[in-house]
């Protein structure tokens, strides 16, 4: 099904632009909630119409929410967690835990649909991004420690984990790909006497 965007759409498009998207969530998503229209040929005569409306839209929300974005640009939230031996959460932290723990700490809500990151489900440090533009997309840090721990222990346990794992990777000769080091192991074996006729 070929739509016509009517407002920015984060990872589909902007508004004027016209898309190829699945029935299902064209008929059930975009066009419900008035994010698109059906790329008929009467539609497509507005399309100037649309992008000029949304860019002068665009240009408002962006200088409304820069101080915002700024804000939020660099943000670390951190959350204590229950985990195994191995770092595994009981459970996860989700878009929603980020987007209240966010919203606490920046004063302006977030909604969990903003917060674009996968559920966290071991300990460690984490990026996400929050989405509040189309344009206005700023980072934060989140860290996920072990429950009475502090938060710079997981800093320190992940670096000496990256300092492991470079010490453990098995070492071929400097400068040789992988297929020529084969080969040289092929060549030094001894080689089989051949019967005699």
């Amino acid at each position: 099904m070929k739509v016509l965007l009517i407002k920015d759409v984060y990872k589909l498009g902007r508004a004027g632009d016209v898309k190829k998207v699945a029935d299902g969530y064209g008929r059930n998503f975009l066009i419900p909630q008035g994010l698109a229209v059906l790329a008929t040929a009467g539609a497509m005569k507005q399309v100037a119409k649309i992008k000029s409306q949304a860019e002068v839209r665009r240009d408002a929300l962006n200088s409304e929410l820069k101080g915002l974005a700024d804000q939020i640009q660099g943000v670390t939230l951190t959350f204590p967690a229950k985990a195994g031996e191995t770092g595994k959460l009981y459970g996860s932290i989700t878009t929603q835990d980020a987007a209240t723990a966010l919203t606490e700490q920046v004063r302006f809500e977030v909604k969990r649909q903003q917060v674009d990151m996968q559920p966290i489900r071991s300990l460690g440090e984490f990026t996400a991004h929050v989405r509040l533009t189309m344009d206005l997309v700023p980072e934060i840090k989140i860290i996920v420690h072990r429950e009475g721990e502090s938060a710079e222990s997981v800093k320190e346990g992940a670096e000496a984990q990256a300092e492991e794992h470079k010490e453990t990777k098995p070492k071929r000769g400097p400068g040789k790909p992988r297929a020529e080091a084969k080969a040289e192991e092929t060549e030094t074996a001894e080689p089989t006497a051949a019967p005699e006729a």
